[in-house]
């Protein structure tokens, strides 16, 4: 039975770790101490759940968790130190601190390590997330004991509820571009100027005109979507924020 174990110290634990530099150790007391630290611990690097939802919403809301008290997040897997930097890569986690469990030892001492043999894992963290203030756990937010695994309670939006319910996320912005173009560039300093992070598709030899016109209804550049809304060019932009 996994246990709830707020109020209680994190384990002491060092984690073997490759840099520029070569193999070294991080301790949980350099990642805890005198800190606030966001811990959301999953199955495996690369697997369909954690890539697609779990690392990359807590990858966007970093900014705002930093905005409420936060001053780290830590994402943790029982995967070695190769495979988390290359997941760290991968998924652009430029705002995470990825962590390899590589032998399972902390999630073993908080008593979340499980079982997955029937998939070929072996033993490998249960999904869940906290928040630990100067290394003791303030809130546990496990998953329920089901079959399968179950993503209801460890994401990043519960999280950001319990430690602000009045914070609001950051709005999803999507910014179609062009090599070159200067109503573009203006865009994109708008959205700068207003805290806005948005994602690039840029239009170039191989994706022409013919795409943006069936994505976006309009063959000229920019055109920003906000929150899936359509507000059309820089123009458009200027508006919407006024």
């Amino acid at each position: 039975m996994l246990q709830d174990k707020s109020g209680q110290p994190v384990p002491n634990v060092e984690f073997p770790v490759i840099t520029d530099a070569g193999f070294s150790k991080i301790t949980t007391d350099e990642i805890f101490k005198d800190k606030t630290v966001i811990v959301f611990s999953l199955p495996g690097a690369f697997t369909p759940t954690c890539s697609s939802t779990h690392l990359p919403r807590f990858n966007q809301l970093a900014g705002v968790f930093k905005q409420n008290g936060v001053d780290e997040i830590v994402c943790m897997s029982v995967n070695d130190t190769f495979v988390m930097n290359a997941w760290a890569k991968d998924q652009e986690a430029e705002n995470l601190t990825l962590i390899p469990d590589g032998n399972g030892e902390f999630n073993e001492k908080m008593g979340m390590l499980v079982d997955k043999s029937d998939l070929g894992f072996g033993k490998r963290s249960w999904r869940y997330s906290m928040l630990v203030k100067n290394g003791v756990i303030d809130k546990m937010f496990i998953e329920p004991e089901v079959e399968g695994d179950p993503f209801e309670v460890s994401d990043a939006d519960t999280m950001l509820n319990y430690i602000n319910p009045e914070a609001s996320a950051p709005k999803s912005v999507s910014l179609f571009t062009k090599p070159g173009c200067p109503f573009c560039a203006k865009a994109k300093a708008l959205l700068t100027e207003k805290g806005y992070q948005y994602e690039e598709i840029s239009f170039n030899d191989d994706i022409g005109l013919t795409s943006l016109k069936a994505v976006t209804g309009r063959e000229t550049v920019p055109q920003v979507f906000i929150d899936g809304k359509h507000i059309g060019g820089s123009d458009d932009l200027e508006a919407y924020f006024a």
